[in-house]
């Protein structure tokens, strides 16, 4: 059988700056001669398949990293250069290859620049299909951007992925981190995957929160993040190389419909992941269940943010555990949602979010405070919600702070089994909301933003009543 023979120069060489390796001293481990290495990071001789198991066995290279063509970069690539504007420009694949190997940042960049367009000819798509119809609907009746898609699908289902909870606690049983998990990730990520964290200045990083430079190996992060977040964002990178399987599996069974919606729900998961890590489940159980849910315990036991502990708060809930569904809601000052999830998906039609009444508008007025509150709907449904803000990365001198709310919240049927549940039932912390002015037909609402559209305006010029928009 002939031997395969793979020509991958530039990846061994990156190899060995990680390493730290002069050529005589890798061509010495290889059993070759420097001048042989040299052409082989020239891509002038092949790498056969002999050479690539003594580069798995001396230097604990992963062979996929070597046999890859560029990390899939090659591959994203040819999508980019099949778009009919570009198509023509390169008549083969060897180019494209040569780009995602000898260049890899700057094949990332084409990349981004690519998703940009495509998403700005979209956002344009949108916007002439609203001027045809003359103005007649103020939303679009379908998502076509992949951000839309991937929200509403996780929206829609539970927020739970039971293989990456599974495979997340089998890798911390061979881990065995102790009490320094962070030390334990970053020792991972640089023994079997050589790459280094290091945290960056603002002054370098002004706009990034995180950048993985593929040719040095290293992970930058901001110093704007907090602990927490960079220890998520470490978290975060260790599950996209040790979880990447089920990851994968758990991707698949979105049924998401473009490669860009399937990338940007690959980051969720991967951020699943990274709380999977951090706070495992039967252990987050466990301490859940002790506490009776309280989230800023739980944050401080585990060493997490009041977000990160909230977040896994709403997975809990799944056959075979009592954990109450929890669901959770993130918006910013303005009243923009920015993110829902639910254990058994948001309760959109039941709950909606959309009320201003609603805690999580209130908590802006009391930063860093937790509000807990029982919210009655107008179908004698009722609701616990606990909502505190949220601080995003440090703001410099000058800048304005970005602060955030996070409501949580289950079936007041379940408010007893949480701390939250008897300051919630006192008269005072008693909310009547609905699930949106538009679709609400509370009378004399102060906070009402819109006229309900089930009932015609009442205006009359001898009664006012309290609200802006009497109905009848």
């Amino acid at each position: 059988m002939a031997e395969r023979k793979i020509f991958a120069g530039p990846r061994v060489r990156r190899v060995r700056l990680t390493l730290g390796l002069t050529q005589t001293a890798m061509a010495e481990g290889l059993g070759i001669s420097p001048s042989y290495l040299n052409l082989i990071e020239r891509n002038q001789r092949p790498l056969t398949v002999q050479l690539l198991l003594r580069l798995s066995s001396v230097y604990k290279v992963d062979l996929d990293q070597l046999q890859g063509e560029g990390g899939g970069l090659a591959g994203q690539l040819r999508e980019v250069f099949a778009d009919p504007l570009l198509a023509g420009e390169i008549p083969g694949d060897q180019e494209l290859i040569e780009m995602a190997e000898g260049a890899p940042n700057a094949a990332i960049g084409v990349i981004k620049l690519f998703r940009a367009y495509k998403e700005q000819a979209s956002r344009l798509s949108d916007l002439a299909d609203l001027l045809a119809r003359e103005g007649h609907e103020t939303s679009l009746g379908r998502a076509h951007l992949p951000m839309d898609e991937v929200r509403q699908t996780l929206e829609a289902r539970p927020f739970v992925f039971p293989r990456i909870d599974t495979a997340a606690e089998a890798f911390l049983t061979q881990l065995t981190p102790g009490d320094d998990l962070i030390g334990a990730l970053k020792t991972f990520l640089r023994s079997t995957h050589g790459i280094v964290v290091r945290q960056l200045p603002v002054h370098v990083m002004p706009t990034l929160r995180r950048r993985f430079d593929r040719h040095s190996m290293r992970l930058f992060l901001s110093e704007r993040l907090s602990g927490f977040d960079r220890a998520r964002e470490i978290a975060q990178e260790v599950a996209l190389l040790a979880l990447k399987d089920e990851i994968a599996q758990e991707l698949d069974d979105l049924g998401l419909s473009s490669s860009e919606a399937r990338r940007i729900a690959r980051f969720e998961l991967a951020r699943y992941g990274a709380h999977a890590l951090m706070m495992p489940l039967s252990t987050f159980l466990a301490a859940a269940e002790r506490c009776r849910y309280d989230i800023e315990v739980l944050a401080s036991r585990f060493d997490v943010s009041f977000e990160q502990a909230a977040h896994r708060l709403v997975t809990l809930q799944r056959t075979g555990n009592a954990a109450p569904a929890f669901f959770l809601m993130e918006a910013d000052h303005a009243g923009t949602v920015l993110r829902r999830a639910g254990a058994q998906g948001f309760p959109k039609a039941r709950f909606g979010g959309l009320c201003p009444k609603l805690g999580l508008h209130a908590a802006f007025a009391q930063p860093g405070q937790v509000l807990a509150e029982r919210v009655d709907m107008p179908d004698g449904g009722a609701f616990l919600t606990v909502c505190r803000t949220i601080e995003g990365p440090k703001a410099g001198f000058g800048e304005r702070v970005r602060r955030t709310a996070l409501l949580v919240g289950c079936d007041m049927s379940l408010a007893g089994e949480t701390v939250y549940g008897p300051a919630a039932d006192l008269p005072a912390a008693h909310v009547s909301a609905g699930t949106a002015c538009r679709l609400c037909e509370r009378q004399g609402c102060l906070s009402r933003a819109e006229p309900p559209v089930t009932r015609p305006l009442g205006l009359d010029e001898m009664v006012t009543g309290l609200s802006a928009f009497d109905f009848q």
